[in-house]
């Protein structure tokens, strides 16, 4: 095993709802590197890159803080109504 696996920065999952997680993308985007970044994120099996993971959850993050989250129900009748939670 490396060496730098024990003095590398820690791996962490983005978490859109912590505030740190945040921050730290911003910078990213204002230097164009995680140089400055004090953890490493670990990106999902499901996304294709660390940045558009990053974005896709920061998207859902501001949409559930702006509108709720909408839950579809569907009625007897095959009507489908949206509640907001």
């Amino acid at each position: 095993m490396s060496r730098l696996a024990f003095f590398g920065r820690p791996w962490v999952v983005f978490d859109a709802r912590n505030k740190d997680h945040r921050r730290w993308f911003a910078e990213f985007q204002n230097h164009r590197s995680w140089g400055h970044c004090p953890v490493r994120f670990i990106v999902d099996d499901d996304n294709g890159d660390l940045l558009t993971m990053i974005q896709r959850r920061l998207i859902d993050y501001y949409t559930d803080q702006e509108f709720g989250k909408v839950q579809e129900v569907q009625d007897n009748q095959n009507r489908l109504t949206l509640i907001k939670e």
